[in-house]
């Protein structure tokens, strides 16, 4: 099967079932959710998720592998998965989109619930509140303008995410879009995806802005110095003039 990641030839149908079968089963989507962070993850810290045997989670993971949805990698004597691309990625947050929600069955379900919606990781990018009010502060100020392609940075766009400690000369020989939107689940609006917003949660991140809530969560909380740092420059940026 083609991988989701590849180019396709648009003149043709696609095969959106096929897709559908390999998500929709309970342990799959379990390891493609475990995955939606970008980290690459064992078959047995897979399978402890999932709540499966160590054979039945390589099972699930050749197939999602065939599917195109996932990538296999090898380090050493240890072998592990990770989400073909961010197109994947993009695609499980749209589902999540016109997804029934899960039953909370636990004060810890409930809580791990409303970790995610104050900012999470989304792949390699932002998202939840956090994510779409960067989104929208940049697209009032006039941040970003639209290409054939996706979205790019104007110059106060550019400036601005100079400011958090992006290089641009780095992140433009990429061959990711600079800049693209995508469906935030849990707001149900628009938070930024490729390049630049994969540098920009780096960035965050390693200046200690932002932090996973727990090892191998995808909730971030912010820090007292990302409160200190980032807030002022997102409400300098929200004050910006509208266009």
């Amino acid at each position: 099967m083609t991988s989701a990641a590849e180019p396709r030839d648009t003149d043709c149908d696609v095969d959106v079932s096929a897709i559908a079968r390999l998500i929709g089963e309970p342990a799959r989507a379990a390891i493609l959710h475990a995955l939606l962070d970008g980290r690459a993850l064992t078959a047995g810290e897979l399978a402890t998720v999932a709540g499966l045997s160590r054979p039945a989670t390589s099972n699930h993971l050749g197939q999602l592998a065939d599917g195109g949805l996932i990538t296999m990698l090898s380090s050493g004597r240890h072998r592990y998965a990770r989400l073909a691309g961010p197109e994947v990625a993009t695609a499980l947050e749209a589902l999540a989109m016109i997804s029934p929600p899960v039953a909370v069955r636990s004060m810890r379900m409930s809580s791990a619930a409303r970790a995610l919606r104050p900012a999470r990781l989304c792949y390699d990018h932002l998202a939840g509140e956090l994510g779409v009010r960067i989104h929208d502060a940049l697209v009032a100020a006039g941040g970003v303008e639209l290409t054939d392609d996706g979205m790019r940075l104007t110059e106060t766009g550019q400036r601005w995410v100079a400011g958090i400690g992006v290089d641009l000369a780095v992140v433009r020989t990429s061959r990711r879009p600079e800049l693209r939107t995508c469906l935030d689940w849990t707001e149900r609006r628009f938070h930024l995806a490729g390049s630049v917003a994969a540098a920009l949660t780096t960035s965050v991140l390693e200046l200690g802005w932002l932090e996973r809530r727990r090892p191998g969560e995808r909730g971030l909380t912010i820090t007292p110095t990302g409160r200190r740092r980032l807030e002022p420059l997102l409400a300098e940026l929200e004050a910006s003039p509208r266009v």
